[in-house]
């Protein structure tokens, strides 16, 4: 093989906190080829992300330290280049999309003004020409209408329009090699099969190398040429895309393969990673299916059980529409029809799926249900109520048995509160676990409410964290403390602190790693069968949906397409639409 484009030998990373030096990255070496895509695979935490910002020397200098015997891309050694060396490097030889669109494009600049900015900033052309050539870039990563989204901000673009403004920008410069992290984390999964195609067609077209960071092992399936497997700041184990996927050598590497849900059988609960580590699973699948898999009969026993009962939510030809207005007098010249005359029962005790891409409804019709977006029309029944006729105490007395766990755990949480506070809160609001001491304050006391009830509060909320594998010395701490998956622990156990009945989980675990994702996953059901919840679980993600759910429900543009059984719907989905994403998934 030819000599590699990017060599990384020895990369170490530090970083201090509180005056202690600690190294996330332990020496590891790298090499990409041109024309070769190299996955670089792991959990949150192992040292991808790190490894890749320390080769473009993007990282705080106060706060880390870098060190490595070479770091070379195309035979220049770069390990000692200035600030003004890495500029000309960063963009012009080697590239990179950050995972996060939203967070990595200026909210306060147009899209193509930013594009633009890196063609200004290493070539000398005009701004005409640099405009010129935005709006070509755009045409090749399939961005529609490239004019107007010149003239667009980010947030009028929708997340795979985005990510596309991104990679444009990086290949604006014909770099010689592109990182690409987590560039299809949370999205749709047929825009997701669109981004990876399109990195595949550009690096043919370019022949640049590139290093594909992801959790997700599917993912690499589809893009990779070579593997490398990171854990705690150390590669495990590397090589051909074949041989890491069809045959791993390494418990962590079996470990990420097996946490993901399957599409082909249907499982009690998902093998994690630890299990692997620990060595429990030295059978492999063979031993899982064996310890692990549902017969048809236990599935047929379970859904007789199930649909034997009434259903304990009723929705019937719900709207939700949005108006569009224009003009000085704000007329209303149309209508976005976000939830569009949906009819569904959900039985207690269920798990109903709703799956669908960005934009078809999902969100607003588990949004419309608990009455956070309030519907222009239909009814809505719970366990015999009619919701959409509720006001006042009614209608908080309603959320009380309905909650939601939302997508971004961070951004759901208030950053000044402790988690114990936070799941608290609601316990509070609703006069849950001190509801006998109301009589007691009814004269002002609320000073000696709170004393005895924050005591009852306190104790409640352990054992809440404790439930969903948290420690009861963890109520002090704040959000930024804890990790994506552990801050999803958290808003779930908000959600079940006033004890609910129904539960609409939004895209709740579309941004974990597969790994936490399968511990989340697993926490979910374990809950549901000790508190006998009902969930409607809502994701776009059709693996995930079909180890969750008894029912699926296919949303497109606002109208449920098909609804069926989860495993009669995979297997044989009646709807071309449905059997669109179904391909997409069998694809990545």
């Amino acid at each position: 093989m030819s000599t590699p484009l990017l060599i990384v030998r020895n990369l170490k990373v530090s970083f201090s906190r509180e005056g202690q030096w600690s190294e996330a990255v332990h020496g590891i070496d790298l090499d990409v080829f041109a024309g070769r895509t190299l996955g670089l695979v792991g959990e949150s935490g192992s040292g991808k992300s790190v490894s890749s910002l320390a080769i473009m020397r993007l990282l705080n200098e106060k706060l880390s330290r870098i060190s490595a015997d070479s770091i070379q891309i195309e035979g220049d050694e770069i390990k000692g280049f200035s600030e003004k060396e890495m500029a000309d490097v960063r963009g012009k030889r080697i590239a990179m999309i950050f995972q996060e669109p939203m967070t990595s494009l200026n909210p306060v600049y147009k899209c193509g003004f930013q594009v633009a900015e890196m063609i200004l900033q290493h070539e000398t052309v005009s701004k005409a020409e640099a405009k010129k050539r935005v709006i070509e870039l755009f045409k090749q990563v399939m961005l529609p209408r490239p004019e107007a989204i010149y003239d667009s901000y980010p947030h009028e673009l929708s997340g795979g329009q985005k990510q596309r403004v991104m990679i444009a920008m990086a290949i604006a410069c014909h770099p010689k090699l592109l990182i690409a992290d987590e560039p299809t984390t949370a999205l749709d999964v047929t825009v997701q099969l669109e981004i990876l195609r399109l990195l595949r067609k550009l690096q043919a077209e370019t022949g640049m190398g590139m290093i594909f960071i992801t959790h997700d092992l599917g993912v690499v399936a589809e893009i990779a040429d070579d593997v490398a497997v990171m854990h705690n700041g150390e590669i495990l184990e590397r090589g051909t895309v074949q041989e890491i996927l069809s045959h791993p050598q390494h418990p962590y590497t079996q470990g990420l393969l097996a946490c993901r849900p399957p599409m082909d059988v249907r499982l009690k609960r998902l093998p994690i990673v630890k299990e692997f580590l620990d060595g429990q699973w030295k059978g492999g699948k063979k031993q899982i299916l064996h310890d692990l898999q549902i017969s048809d009969e236990e599935r047929q026993s379970h859904l007789k059980r199930l649909y034997s009962r009434e259903p304990l939510l009723k929705v019937e030809h719900l709207q939700t529409w949005y108006p569009l207005r224009k003009g000085v007098f704000s007329r209303v010249y149309d209508h976005v029809k976000a939830v569009d005359d949906v009819s569904l029962e959900v039985y207690e005790g269920e798990t109903l799926g709703l799956v669908g891409e960005s934009g078809c409804g999902k969100t607003t019709l588990g949004r419309s249900i608990l009455r956070l977006a309030e519907p222009t029309g239909g009814k809505i029944w719970f366990d015999g109520i009619e919701v959409t006729a509720l006001k006042g105490q009614a209608l908080r007395d309603f959320r009380k048995q309905a909650q939601i766990v939302f997508q971004d755990p961070y951004s759901s949480l208030n950053p000044r509160l402790t988690i114990g506070e936070a799941i608290a809160e609601p316990m509070r609001v609703h006069g849950i676990h001190y509801h006998e001491l109301r009589p007691a304050v009814r004269n002002g006391e609320d000073q000696l409410r709170d004393a005895i009830g924050d005591n009852d509060l306190r104790n409640a909320v352990c054992d809440l964290l404790e439930q969903v594998g948290l420690k009861a010395e963890h109520y002090d701490r704040y959000p930024h403390e804890f990790s994506g998956g552990q801050r999803q622990r958290i808003c779930i156990a908000r959600a079940l602190a006033v004890n609910p009945r129904l539960v609409i989980c939004d895209e709740s675990v579309s941004a974990l790693d597969v790994s936490v994702q399968a511990q989340v996953l697993n926490l979910l059901n374990r809950l549901k069968e000790e508190r006998g919840l009902t969930y409607i679980f809502i994701s776009h993600d059709l693996s995930v949906v079909r180890f969750m759910s008894d029912r699926v429900v296919v949303m497109y543009n606002g109208k449920p397409v098909e609804m069926d059984d989860a495993d009669a719907l995979f297997e044989h989905p009646q709807n071309d639409y449905t059997r669109k994403l179904i391909s997409a998934l069998l694809l990545v």
